[in-house]
């Protein structure tokens, strides 16, 4: 601590002195020479060693800061360190969504090939009479196959979405050619290889045939035609590969009326 000097001498000498600067002016704050920074209070905590000390007490502190500070935006100011982080997808949800996509497709691709196991039994059986065909005023598709044909047995899915699309409005026939019944109706229509689709107009008359495998637009285009009732079929004369009637099996006729 510093010491009060009594000695009258000293004070004697120092007087002038003190005298000389009393007429000074008091210096300025800090604040006041630098007005373009402001003081904001903070209250604070003194932490002691000893939770039971006496000495922890609250007080102020000014800090003195730029008010380029306020310019920092709100967007920053007002993070939280605590927002929660989207959770990425599981890895087995995916897995399973895959699994179940591709199943899906391989059934759907099962099903456009194959058609549910559409057989040419199954066309046979749901197939009008020749005779009944020729008689009600309709136009007529006449499938000439055989079973063993195995041409016949890939285009069966094609024919029957076909059938199903146009059925109310065109005669559909199936005739085996390993049935002797249908001797007369190879021979009318030139049936030389199999599947043999003749197109005929409402009166029975042939507006033309394809043989063989070719696209399936072909088949739509004709019985389209016939649907509509054109004169004409836009493929009248088409052959594609096919299989040879002359490896049919020749069987005798159980039912008359049969068609197979």
């Amino acid at each position: 601590m510093a010491r009060v000097v009594s000695n009258p001498i000293a004070l004697q000498r120092l007087g002038p002195f003190l005298q000389s600067h009393t007429s000074l002016h008091p210096l300025k704050s800090p604040v006041q020479l630098r007005p373009h920074l402001k003081i904001r209070k903070f209250q604070f905590i003194a932490c002691q060693t000893s939770p039971s000390s006496s000495d922890s007490s609250t007080g102020e502190k000014q800090v003195i800061e730029s008010s380029l500070a306020n310019e920092v935006p709100s967007e920053v100011r007002t993070f939280s360190a605590d927002a929660s982080i989207p959770e990425l997808p599981n890895k087995d949800v995916n897995k399973r969504i895959a699994v179940f996509s591709t199943i899906a497709a391989v059934g759907l691709f099962l099903s456009t090939r194959l058609d549910l196991g559409v057989s040419l039994k199954d066309l046979s059986a749901a197939a009008l009479p020749y005779e009944e065909a020729l008689t009600n005023g309709k136009p007529t598709v006449v499938e000439f196959y055989a079973d063993w044909c195995e041409v016949c047995r890939e285009l069966a899915p094609d024919v029957y979405r076909i059938e199903q699309q146009y059925k109310n409005r065109v005669n559909f026939v199936m005739l085996n050619v390993d049935n002797t019944k249908w001797e007369q109706e190879l021979d009318e229509f030139g049936v030389e290889g199999i599947p043999h689709f003749a197109f005929l107009d409402k009166d029975g008359n042939e507006e033309g045939n394809v043989v063989g495998k070719l696209p399936r637009q072909y088949l739509v285009e004709n019985v389209d035609a016939l649907a509509r009732g054109e004169a004409s079929i836009p493929h009248a004369r088409v052959v594609g590969q096919y299989s040879s009637a002359e490896s049919r099996k020749v069987h005798q006729v159980v039912d008359p009326r049969s068609h197979g």
